[in-house]
């Protein structure tokens, strides 16, 4: 989570969507499908469109066919991603405002009605900040915060691992901020 600080406003920003990693796979999945596409199209046409791949001796029916259809599952996939970067989904905020005295959790989403979730609550419904490790083959860290009478609501980005240091520091940091405790480390073992 990156963070703003003032004395009294604090600003952790989700990255979402706009990660390397997001746009490595949809890249790769492009060149990848494209090359599909072009080579079944190829075969179907009996003439190489594309000079270094040899695509004429593919028969059309059923490899160029089915290449073809691999392309262009392929490239619907990528323009998905590359939609989902574009509209940054799960990109945000969680801002913690003395000031004005509201936690404030802000995420976009797909577009349509509910293009985006604008969470509020007051800040002295905070109770605690609340850590989760799960070690295993699927690790989990996660910072959630305890609102009064409500699910406990995770703070951190998904797909981000952090070290436990980090996640402690950035628990401790934030409950001191807000003046409330930090609940025990549920560490769970798979």
């Amino acid at each position: 989570m990156n963070n703003t600080n003032t004395n009294r406003i604090r600003r952790y920003v989700i990255l979402g969507s706009r990660r390397f990693s997001n746009y490595w796979w949809a890249s790769v999945i492009f060149l990848g499908a494209l090359g599909f596409t072009l080579t079944g199209i190829s075969s179907y046409l009996k003439s190489d469109l594309v000079p270094f791949l040899q695509s004429k001796e593919i028969v059309f029916f059923p490899q160029g066919l089915v290449m073809s259809f691999y392309g262009i599952l392929g490239l619907l996939l990528s323009i998905y991603l590359w939609l989902t970067i574009l509209w940054n989904v799960g990109g945000g905020f969680n801002e913690f405002n003395k000031k004005e005295g509201f936690l404030r959790i802000f995420r976009w989403g797909f577009p349509g009605k509910k293009r985006f979730i604008d969470i509020k609550y007051p800040l002295n419904e905070i109770e605690a900040i609340r850590i989760e490790l799960k070690q295993g083959i699927n690790p989990k860290q996660t910072i959630y915060v305890r609102i009064k009478g409500k699910r406990d609501i995770p703070l951190n980005q998904i797909g981000q691992p952090l070290t436990i240091e980090e996640i402690e520091k950035q628990a401790a940091e934030l409950a001191q901020f807000l003046q409330v405790s930090v609940d025990g480390l549920a560490n769970n073992s798979f």
